[in-house]
């Protein structure tokens, strides 16, 4: 169990060394081996939540870790892990993550259409055509998204249920395979022995953590805000809608800062130990990039299912409102993440 710390934020506090660095990785690594034998003793199903999840997390706080604070820690060793607790973390979190993009674009269907998407009607006897979408200036636009939502809530359950599937497959041999199996047992030996360098005894943690703080807020002070304020611009439904499958670029540098928030937030627990006080600023300015990956990732779906060739025209109009929405909830995730870190500049000024 790690111990508490003096605040790392206070100049007169005494400097934090290299034991609770240890101290916090061999409990990340007890809860990693923890998380695995509950996970072996529950059989070979895949829970979205429990077992899995433990594993996920406790990956990630070691990966993040050793980034964090690498000049303290072995170098070939920590180099060499990092990667492979990403791809376990990586591995693990897929099948999650489609099943959840599911349920977020079907929900918002049917919010948009007003109609349930799912069942779908049954198809017709063999040989007999669908009937016709209603076309012409007497559907109207609400009435055309309705008669699309259902076949688009249905090609979305197919694509995603099959990615979700292979997903599953793939963390089951990856949790069964040689890889896994070496990632396991260098936590395992984390947990009794953490390599950290001679000079890690005496050296203080604070300025690795406060690098990491620096490269989060220079991430967020070179954010497009001033674009980003906008509720919906042309230019992202252009992108999202066009043959280029590729992430949409205005994205790529709010994935970034959620990625070096999640670092800031590790190395704070480290500083801290257990029962440290939580800064519920950050966490919620976390929550709403959260949001915004999800809504991303949500109206990249939507985007690549409206390429699928040979849809309806209706099926395709629904998909491209679809797209809409979850860009427009891309934008409101990035303004509520403004908002939060304001407060956060403003309290700790």
């Amino acid at each position: 169990m790690a111990q508490r710390h003096p605040d790392p934020t206070d100049p007169a506090a005494g400097a934090v060394t290299g034991e609770a660095l240890a101290d916090h990785l061999r409990a990340q690594a007890t809860e990693f081996l923890r998380a695995l034998r509950l996970h072996r003793e529950g059989g070979a199903g895949m829970e979205p939540d429990g077992a899995v999840r433990a594993l996920r997390r406790s990956a990630r706080r070691i990966s993040g870790s050793l980034h964090t604070f690498r000049p303290l820690l072995d170098a070939g060793w920590a180099e060499a892990v990092r990667p492979e607790l990403a791809w376990l973390s990586g591995t693990l979190a897929l099948e999650q993550a489609y099943a959840a993009r599911l349920e977020r674009l079907l929900q918002a269907l049917h919010r948009l259409s007003g109609t349930p998407v799912l069942p779908v009607q049954a198809p017709g006897p063999a040989g007999v055509p669908p009937a016709p979408e209603p076309t012409g200036p007497a559907a109207t636009e609400r009435g055309k998204l309705a008669v699309g939502a259902a076949k688009a809530g249905a090609l979305l359950e197919r694509q995603l249920t099959l990615a979700r599937t292979r997903a599953h497959s793939a963390a089951l041999q990856a949790l069964g395979g040689s890889r896994f199996h070496a990632v396991a047992d260098t936590v395992a030996l984390l947990a009794s022995e953490v390599p950290l360098t001679p000079a890690a005894a005496t050296a203080d943690l604070r300025p690795l953590a406060a690098a990491a703080e620096e490269r989060l807020a220079a991430a967020v002070t070179a954010l497009p805000l001033m674009r980003a304020g906008h509720p919906y611009n042309a230019e992202a439904l252009v992108h999202g809608l066009s043959p280029d499958p590729s992430p949409h670029p205005q994205d790529g540098p709010w994935h970034q800062v959620r990625l070096l928030l999640r670092l800031h937030r590790y190395a704070r627990e480290v500083l801290h130990g257990d029962g440290g006080p939580v800064d519920v600023r950050l966490t919620a300015a976390g929550q709403a990039l959260d949001r915004h990956r999800d809504a991303s990732e949500a109206a990249t779906a939507a985007a690549q299912a409206a390429r699928t060739p040979r849809i309806a025209p209706a099926t395709a109009y629904a998909l491209g409102v679809l797209h809409a929405d979850q860009r427009h909830e891309v934008e409101a995730a990035r303004f509520a993440f403004q908002r939060f870190w304001q407060k956060q500049a403003v309290g700790t000024s």
